[in-house]
């Protein structure tokens, strides 16, 4: 590969002396299960967003049920959240029984509409789910007013905005509660699966707790059925280590970004993504939307250019929710970004020579025709 969609490898090397200590303390204590790694970590995320409360858990989507159970969350109820996301929103309110309601994106950024959301909701509906799409933060000052005229929590999916701000404040601190993942591909990536519910409110962060530790709070006494979802320890030292670099990261990111801005400035075929007005992104993903994207895919693969889509295909059109009954047509933005969006290669150490080689290839791609 010329240029790799993601570089982790340059990302660890950072951070591999701080993380091997760290991890040579673990093997000397063999204190692999929460202790005082998982509870500094926990501290500083909290601290870096500023969230009170902040509760490891095993992954993202966890993170997301833990959050929507801690709320009381169930069977019947309904939960609204954007069609264009990853399946994980989705999945994590179908797996407590309760019923997503999609609702269509904005044009410009692809994000929760707020306007949809409000005609979404109805008497059974139990909480709202805004995703930070891309690094982005979704509309939040629209959704929180959508939210607080009817009376419903605000569940954040931040799973792809750690260190994005908005108006409305910080992504993971603005919500009633917050769900976050480290998966390693993410601004904030841990060695394997890992995640994080954040909030401001102390019996909720309680409920999350002991949800997550089988629904116990003092051993072998389990006040709630619960499930085994924490971080553990391993994963608390690579996350701490690499927290300490992610503004720097971001910074990054956005260099980066702007750098595509310029090179792409004069490729009429090529819709670079607009930041929305007063939000400060992290870049997770730098998407564009171009015509024959698949075409233009392969065409980049075979110039040594990694570049993926994200995502193919929106929550309703998936086999796995075709029980929903929704069809193709019923959100057409969501839809018609499917078919174009394109994810350019974004790291933190992705270099101007590497972009200039994107951009290059790009350009060849799409006017090939």
């Amino acid at each position: 590969m010329k240029v790799p969609f993601l570089d982790l490898v340059s990302q660890q090397a950072e951070i591999a002396d701080e993380v091997l200590a760290g991890w040579q303390q673990l093997l000397a204590t063999s204190a692999f299960i929460g202790g005082e790694p998982v509870s500094a970590f926990e501290r500083e995320f909290g601290a870096y967003i500023g969230s009170t409360h902040t509760v490891g858990v095993a992954n993202g989507t966890d993170a997301i049920e833990l959050a929507l159970r801690a709320l009381g969350v169930g069977p019947g109820d309904e939960v609204v959240l954007p069609a264009n996301t990853f399946i994980a929103t989705g999945e994590a309110v179908s797996r407590i029984g309760a019923v997503p309601v999609l609702v269509d994106v904005d044009p410009d950024h692809l994000l929760m509409d707020p306007d949809a959301t409000n005609a979404a909701v109805t008497s059974r509906t139990a909480a709202i789910v805004p995703v930070h799409l891309y690094g982005q933060m979704a509309p939040m000052t629209e959704i929180l007013a959508v939210a607080e005229r009817h009376g419903l929590p605000v569940v954040e999916d931040n799973a792809q905005a750690q260190g994005a701000s908005s108006p409305a404040g910080r992504a993971g601190a603005v919500g009633r509660i917050a769900a976050t993942s480290f998966y390693p591909g993410k601004n904030l990536g841990a060695m394997g699966d890992a995640g994080a519910v954040t909030t401001g409110d102390a019996e909720l962060a309680h409920a999350v707790r002991e949800l997550s530790a089988h629904g116990s709070s003092v051993k072998y006494v389990h006040e709630r059925i619960g499930m085994n979802s924490r971080l553990d320890a391993v994963q608390a030292v690579a996350l701490s280590a690499k927290l300490r670099r992610l503004e720097s990261w971001n910074a990054a990111r956005r260099s980066a970004a702007d750098r595509y801005a310029e090179l792409l400035a004069d490729i009429d075929a090529v819709a670079a993504p607009r930041s929305r007005e007063g939000n400060i992104d992290v870049w997770h993903l730098y998407v564009v939307q171009v015509d024959r994207r698949d075409r233009v895919l392969t065409a980049l693969g075979e110039e040594g250019i990694g570049a993926a889509i994200h995502y193919p295909t929106p929550v309703h059109l998936s086999p796995a929710y075709a029980g929903l009954g929704i069809a193709r047509g019923a959100f057409p933005v969501a839809e018609a970004a499917a078919d174009r969006i394109l994810s350019l290669p974004m790291f933190p150490h992705l270099t101007a020579d590497q972009q200039e080689l994107v951009a290059a290839g790009l350009r060849r791609a799409v006017e090939a025709g």
